[in-house]
């Protein structure tokens, strides 16, 4: 593996389906370790892919070694136990970051969505379009969890690394001029 400054860790929980990212960051210059996705929709109940979900991020972060991870919050939906399962998963997913102290963060779909695109309300395929330009990607992936999880780490770097903290685009051309090395 490369030299990295930095190895960030994203990760798009789900029950059925959990994405991941891992991207390095070397002299502020983003690039894709790898991603990918954790299918779990065949297991047997939920307790089963609960296990999964904690075996699966054990072995990314050991074979991987992040320094930072990333996490998307669950959104609020109108069907309880499926918010409730969701929020199992993100929360084994959160211990087996724990568990290797490693320092972790939670953010939106919203707030992620906004740091890639500049807008909190983008569609999953608008999100994934901008982080082919941003991670100079010659093709996606082909889940939009996979993205997700990336989108999830390059927001991460983003809120931390890049000074962005908390800016407001009033438009496109706003963001797109304030952004040159996410845009171009």
């Amino acid at each position: 593996m490369t030299d990295y400054d930095k190895i960030i860790l994203g990760i798009d929980p789900g029950t059925n389906v959990l994405g991941f990212g891992i991207i390095g960051v070397s002299k502020n210059e983003l690039s894709i370790i790898t991603s990918g996705v954790v299918k779990l929709n065949k297991l047997a109940n939920h307790e089963l892919k609960l296990k999964s979900i904690f075996e699966n991020i054990t072995q990314l972060i050991e074979k991987y070694l992040p320094d930072e991870v990333a996490i998307e919050a669950p959104f609020f939906g109108k069907n309880v136990q499926s918010m409730l399962k969701l929020g199992r998963a993100q929360g084994v997913a959160m211990a087996a970051v724990l568990i290797k102290d490693i320092p972790i963060k939670e953010y939106s779909p919203r707030k992620i969505k906004k740091a890639i695109t500049g807008n909190g309300a983008s569609s999953k395929e608008q999100v994934a379009a901008m982080l082919k330009t941003i991670l100079k990607l010659t093709e996606l992936p082909k889940l939009l969890d996979a993205t997700d999880g990336l989108a999830t780490a390059v927001c991460h770097y983003y809120q931390f690394n890049a000074g962005e903290q908390e800016k407001n685009y009033s438009n496109w051309k706003s963001f797109v001029k304030n952004n040159p090395k996410r845009t171009s």
